[in-house]
């Protein structure tokens, strides 16, 4: 079954940093661009970042560049969000989802990809 787990969400206080982690099971992560989005309630799902499958492409949406870091770990098939300087503004469940593109250093943050996961909770708030 493949499957992506999301983990690492939390309470945290505005300014601070938590860093997300997407692990994949049932398949591999390395041919795969993974994206990052996010939900808060009564809103639209969010781009927030994603990463190429070779690593050589990120893209940042504005309101997290300078911010927020993607970069992914093959070797144990997990892509990690780190997020600094959090706002309360940054408050949603974020998911990953990985995308099989043609080629190696494509992604996107608009939501072109095929398995997505469920999604874990961060709330900046003091």
């Amino acid at each position: 079954q493949l499957q992506l787990v999301e983990s690492g969400g939390g309470l945290v206080q505005p300014g601070g940093s938590l860093r997300l982690s997407c692990a994949a099971s049932g398949f591999t992560l390395r041919n795969y661009a993974i994206g990052w989005f996010r939900q808060a309630p009564g809103k639209e799902r969010e781009g927030v970042s994603c990463i190429s499958s070779s690593g050589s492409r990120t893209i940042y949406a504005d309101s997290v560049k300078g911010r927020f870091t993607t970069s992914r770990d093959n070797a144990r098939n997990t892509v990690y969000l780190q997020m600094n300087n959090l706002k309360p503004e940054d408050t949603a469940v974020y998911y990953c989802a990985a995308g099989f593109f043609r080629t190696s250093n494509y992604c996107s943050i608009l939501g072109q990809y095929d398995y997505w996961g469920q999604g874990t909770q961060v709330t900046v708030s003091s």
